[in-house]
């Protein structure tokens, strides 16, 4: 069949398809460089022989050669004429940089699916019911947070906070904030410490995230954050939140709305819904101009979708499903009547100011 089959066709296809098994090949490369250090080691340090970041990170300089031609081949690290190798800003923005850098994203790469979870994730597509968030397990967790976290850390007190309406000065006078889906705590632990007065509740239906975020927020001796292992529709009532914040998560949920009348009910009249969700249009021919939009859809069929589709009759509407037009109509029919939608230049999302008048 084959022979009758265009053959420029075929290469370009093929292609097409061996890049995506690259890119398979690539994020395991780039897994082992953050997690033995060889990113961070780079940064800053010059133009380097093999042996020399060896001899650095106590690693193998075989292994660290190879791994080396591999990221020059990919072109994510430089390597020079005299057979040395460098990580340039650009790159150390990206692959070294946690503390500082917005565009960071090496965190978000976990070295590939364990087959307990491909399993789980191929039964989920016979019996359609996902797998949680807790079931998907420990590396799920944190590589969110370490994904996440840049904007959380770097952008939410600086940027997206004062773009709100008079919620800065709310918490620094001493506000309830209540972070919904809250997941390993980057969010809670970042508002805490930079409003000390204030007080700061993360909710999570995870144990592991939830132990997660304790162990973050002792570690910075935090007294006023503390966490629960809650849904979002356990919210109490009688919280009276100034400041509530859902981000990257309610697509998540299997039931958005349910939460969304739980936040409602749990705010106080004055209070601000924070919503973080994924750029999306709701058309995908429009998304599809998107050049990671299969990155989106990978995300939702491993991750986000699994979790929306973890409770029979679930709204299931993955991770571009919270576009906003139906993010307005969500928090509308849950009974706020102001929505304002920001955006702050995060290339991934877009955020919504939510009040109930």
């Amino acid at each position: 069949m084959s022979d009758q089959l265009d053959p420029d066709e075929l290469k370009q296809f093929g292609f097409a398809v061996w890049s995506y098994k690259m890119g398979e090949q690539v994020s395991l490369l780039i897994h082992l460089g953050d997690r033995l250090g060889l990113y961070k080691q780079m940064h800053d340090a010059g133009p380097l022989t093999t042996s020399e970041l060896a001899s650095a990170t106590g690693l193998n300089e075989r292994l660290v050669r190879e791994w080396l031609l591999g990221q020059a081949s990919a072109k994510l690290v430089d390597r020079h004429d005299d057979g040395r190798f460098e990580l340039n800003p650009i790159q150390a923005a990206f692959l070294a940089d946690e503390d500082d850098s917005l565009s960071f994203a090496a965190g978000a790469f976990r070295g590939g699916t364990e087959a307990a979870h491909l399993d789980a994730l191929a039964e989920s597509f016979r019996t359609g019911v996902g797998v949680t968030y807790e079931q998907q397990g420990t590396a799920a967790a944190a590589g969110l947070a370490r994904m996440t976290g840049p904007w959380s850390r770097l952008a939410l007190t600086s940027v997206i906070l004062p773009a709100l309406d008079g919620v800065v000065e709310k918490l620094e006078a001493g506000a309830t904030v209540v972070d919904v889906g809250c997941g390993a705590g980057v969010t809670v632990a970042t508002i805490a410490a930079a409003y000390p007065n204030s007080r700061c509740i993360g909710y999570d239906p995870s144990s592991i995230a939830v132990g997660m975020a304790q162990e973050r927020a002792a570690e910075a001796g935090l007294d006023n954050a503390t966490f629960v292992e809650a849904s979002a529709e356990d919210l109490a009532d009688e919280l009276s939140a100034d400041l509530v914040i859902c981000f990257d998560c309610l697509h998540d949920m299997p039931f958005p709305d349910r939460a969304a009348a739980a936040i409602r009910a749990a705010m106080a009249d004055d209070g601000t819904w924070l919503i973080k969700d994924i750029r999306s249009t709701g058309e995908f021919e429009k998304d599809r101009r998107n050049p990671l939009l299969a990155l989106f859809y990978g995300f939702s069929v491993a991750s986000c979708l699994q979790s929306a589709m973890s409770e029979p009759g679930g709204m299931a509407l993955g991770t571009l499903g919270l576009h906003p037009e139906r993010a307005k109509n969500l928090v509308s029919e849950a009974g706020f009547g102001s929505f304002v939608q920001h955006d702050f230049d995060d290339a991934a999302n877009l955020y919504y100011e939510v009040r109930i008048a």
